[in-house]
């Protein structure tokens, strides 16, 4: 079959460089980005830099974007905003919260093209969204209307560090497949679904797991009203790992199995800095507040209102260990906070903050990927990047799956559910 992908929500291109990275004759034809309320596009222009000729490239609101005017393709890829994602009663029937939207902008690419296969990354807390009054509600309605749609579904939970990678970082990756795929008929023949998810699993490929899961549990997707009941009433425990076939849903809590090799900090830091701006050991007042930040601290804190309260937390390495992985890197890296890496240099011994540059080692992109921007977008876009490592190794995982694919996978009967913008 073909390997045409459209990117979403494109970012400065971590999907399209990891699927590349594999040299297996994947073919972009389009991808949007758009960063809301930015004059300054700096990630669609990073993205066009490198790609600007091989595909359509869209630097508009997704929301306004005809989803009919999107070239055919076989993979969508994504990594999305975490809002919130219930349906409201009233009105038109809006999605609660200001981005809430965006997922029901990758719904209705999906109903529009119908693509046999997805792949989607999102922060981990997707899985308990939004939190103890409706655990799972957010991430359930996803699988809902993946449901609806005609798809089957996988998802898991990976700490980058686990399998080698110079960061600690946990993102949730959705693969979704059409029910018509081969892929999802041989799912249908494993006896239950947790067999199914130990031995099929497209992240097996390349991201191998403990056999032992535990945490076990199940729940159905039927028995619901309507979309709207669904949001009002869907609450679940998600695990790290989990598997959907037809509305049958399968969690459980997974281990790696990993050894080696493995990537640390020490590995990707440049032997030596001279950009002063980096360096925080002369600057007394700023070497105090990170001290105090990444320090222990039992203290009495009061609120806007007035209120008194006990504030405790835990001390951090400070400066970063360079024999271990870093930490996620944030939208914030480079600021004074308390998840800012600081380390010390190799040459000069002083404390200083992480380089652009490697902040994109972190992330696996090729060195300089974002050259030519200022230095805060730089560590802005690594922050809202995933670890282009990661969609490669994923991505030999959905090879093996079109390999065992027919040359041209056509577009089956699906159950249209309305849509709510």
């Amino acid at each position: 079959m073909k390997k045409r992908v459209a990117e979403l929500f494109a970012g400065v291109g971590g999907f399209h460089v990891g699927l590349d990275a594999l040299n297996t004759g994947w073919s972009f034809v389009y991808a949007n980005q758009w960063e809301p309320g930015k004059k300054n596009q700096y990630a669609f222009d990073c993205y066009a830099k490198h790609f600007s000729g091989t595909e359509i490239l869209s630097n508009e609101d997704i929301n306004t974007v005809d989803k009919t005017q999107i070239p055919d393709f076989d993979l969508l890829v994504g990594g999305f905003p975490c809002q919130d994602y219930s349906v409201a009663h009233s009105g038109a029937k809006g999605i609660e919260g200001k981005k809430g939207v965006l997922w029901w902008d990758i719904r209705d690419t999906i109903q529009e093209k119908l693509p046999p296969f997805v792949l989607l990354e999102n922060v981990d807390r997707l899985l308990s969204s939004p939190g103890k009054k409706q655990r799972g509600r957010d991430f359930g309605m996803i699988l809902y209307t993946l449901n609806q749609l005609g798809y089957g579904a996988q998802w898991r939970v990976i700490n980058a560090a686990d399998y080698g990678f110079p960061q600690k970082r946990r993102r949730v990756f959705i693969f979704a497949y059409r029910k018509s795929t081969n892929y999802f008929k041989s799912l249908s023949e494993a006896s239950n679904l947790k067999l199914a998810l130990i031995n099929y699993s497209v992240y097996n490929e390349a991201l191998p797991i403990k056999q032992s899961l535990t945490m076990e549990k199940e729940t159905s997707l039927d028995n619901y009203l309507d979309i709207v009941d669904f949001s009002d009433t869907f609450s679940f425990h998600f695990e790290n790992t989990g598997i959907m076939h037809g509305t049958d849903v399968f969690t459980a809590k997974y281990e790696a199995n990993y050894s080696g090799p493995f990537t640390v900090l020490n590995d990707i830091v440049l032997d030596e800095v001279n950009d002063e701006t980096l360096i925080v050991e002369d600057k007394p007042e700023k070497l105090e507040k990170f001290k105090y930040l990444k320090g222990s601290k039992k203290e009495i804190r009061t609120t806007p209102a007035g209120y008194s309260y006990n504030y405790s937390e835990g001390g951090m390495s400070f400066p970063d260990l360079l024999d271990r992985p870093g930490r996620t890197i944030l939208t914030s890296e480079h600021s004074i906070n308390r998840s800012t890496h600081v380390i010390r240099d190799k040459t000069s011994g002083k404390l200083r903050l992480l380089t652009p540059l490697e902040c994109e080692r972190m992330q696996t992109f090729p060195d300089n990927w974002t050259e030519g921007m200022p230095k805060s977008a730089r560590y802005f876009t690594m922050g809202n990047a995933l670890v282009c490592g990661l969609v490669t190794k994923i991505g030999k995982g959905i090879d093996k799956i079109i390999s065992m694919e027919p040359k041209e996978i056509t577009k089956d009967t699906v159950k249209t559910a309305p849509i709510y913008h």
